[in-house]
């Protein structure tokens, strides 16, 4: 599969808008809005160009547009730096594999880190397809615990590690 992941650009806001519908939006209580996707985009713009935030849009060579986004970003989990990570491939995308595809290069770009080893990811655990993902791409199940999202409504995710520095797939 012929596959690029390009670093986010002032276009790319495009992509947050297009994917913000009901069905992209299911296992995250429903569509933001669109100062809420603005607000994100900037968050993103932002981050990295600190260097605190690495979104992807990504791109399939038969496709004209981006087919989804990757990111992944500095937080502090249990006690301890680490990056956590997310994706979404547009709804006319799914299925393909492309998800894995763009999750596993992602990770191949934040390896190495000394600092930030571990790579964290959260789907819902009733989202089987962003679990399949994080189990493809060479995530570890940890187990579930509860969470919040959009704060403030509990959901219950599934944790997934990556570690960096270990031998994955």
């Amino acid at each position: 599969m012929d596959m690029e992941l390009r670093p986010w650009t002032e276009a790319d806001l495009a992509l947050l808008l297009r994917d913000d519908t009901d069905e992209m939006n299911r296992y995250l209580g429903g569509p933001d809005g669109e100062s809420i996707i603005r607000a994100r985009h900037e968050r993103f713009l932002r981050g990295q160009r600190d260097g605190t935030v690495w979104p992807f849009s990504v791109w399939v060579d038969a496709e004209s547009e981006p087919v989804g986004a990757v990111c992944y970003w500095c937080t502090d989990y249990r006690d301890t730096p680490a990056f956590e990570a997310a994706w979404a491939i547009g709804t006319a995308y799914q299925g393909r594999g492309f998800a894995t595809h763009a999750v596993r290069r992602m990770l191949e770009g934040a390896t190495g880190s000394p600092d930030r080893r571990l790579v964290w990811a959260f789907p819902r655990t009733d989202n089987t397809g962003s679990n399949h993902v994080a189990r493809d791409a060479g995530f570890h199940l940890v187990g579930e615990v509860d969470s919040e999202y959009p704060k403030g409504v509990p959901i219950r995710v599934n944790e997934w590690v990556y570690d960096t520095l270990a031998e994955n797939p």
